[in-house]
């Protein structure tokens, strides 16, 4: 009953973050700073979880700094990378559908929604900030994993921008870097690290915690991610049909050679 009760005040914080960052929506009409938010909910609940936790272990340091460090450097980089833009195309088309009332819509729609999927998600760091067993060779392998992960999302967010930052570039395809082994390496790391987060929680014996990282491997090819942000990119960018057929979607690999 106390995981339980802890789990719940999890959702309390994430849905009462969720509805400060809407009320920061109103004043701006745009929605697009919910990215900044997403990787907060996590450490918020996270905090949450420690705070309330009986005692802590070295699991739970693990955890704790293994968030903060992907929450702090995601926040700051979306931010920077949106500041001054206007509202995100996806959230414009949201917007579109939602008309009239998407200004009170937008509460449960957008930010409501991202809390509630960041709770479910969240369900591996609250069993490992909770357990007491010490740490083994799987919590070695998951912070590996989580290591990979980051790098891939780091160094792939840092390509990404110095690319758009050169004028030349406008209008162009990104496949230099980690972009030329896989089209997503910032959706590929995050997969990572909470697969890698997975581990850690199933060092602690919470097996059934998997459904996050299958979670959320969902939503990076199937909704808000891969198949999202290429619905209408080719469109935008003629040589991004090339680049599909020449490099993996997700998933890093050499990139393929073009029929003749």
């Amino acid at each position: 009953m106390l995981e339980l009760s802890i789990y719940l005040t999890g959702l309390a914080a994430a849905l009462a973050l969720g509805a400060g960052a809407w009320v920061l929506s109103l004043p701006r009409h745009s929605v697009s700073h919910v990215d900044s938010f997403w990787s907060l909910f996590f450490l918020l609940m996270a905090s949450v979880y420690a705070l309330m936790a009986p005692a802590l272990a070295e699991r739970a340091y693990l955890t704790l700094l293994l968030v903060a460090v992907w929450a702090v450097r995601l926040s700051a980089h979306i931010t920077w990378r949106n500041w001054g833009e206007g509202e995100d195309r996806r959230y414009q088309k949201i917007r579109r559908e939602n008309e009239p009332g998407f200004v009170w819509k937008s509460l449960y729609l957008v930010f409501g929604v991202q809390a509630l999927f960041a709770w479910i998600i969240s369900l591996p760091l609250l069993a490992s900030i909770l357990s007491s067993r010490p740490l083994g060779l799987i919590d070695v392998a998951g912070a590996a994993l989580w290591l990979i992960g980051f790098s891939f999302q780091a160094v792939g967010d840092q390509q990404l921008a110095a690319f758009k930052a050169r004028p030349e570039s406008k209008g162009q395809v990104m496949d230099q870097g980690l972009w030329r082994y896989t089209r997503h390496p910032n959706y590929f790391g995050e997969a990572c690290m909470w697969w890698g987060l997975y581990l850690i929680a199933l060092a602690a014996g919470a097996w059934w915690t998997i459904i996050s990282p299958i979670v959320i491997t969902f939503l990076l090819l199937r909704v808000s991610g891969v198949t999202l942000l290429e619905k209408d990119i080719a469109e935008r960018r003629p040589g991004y049909r090339d680049y599909v057929r020449r490099t993996n979607a997700f998933f890093p690999g050499p990139p393929r050679k073009e029929a003749r």
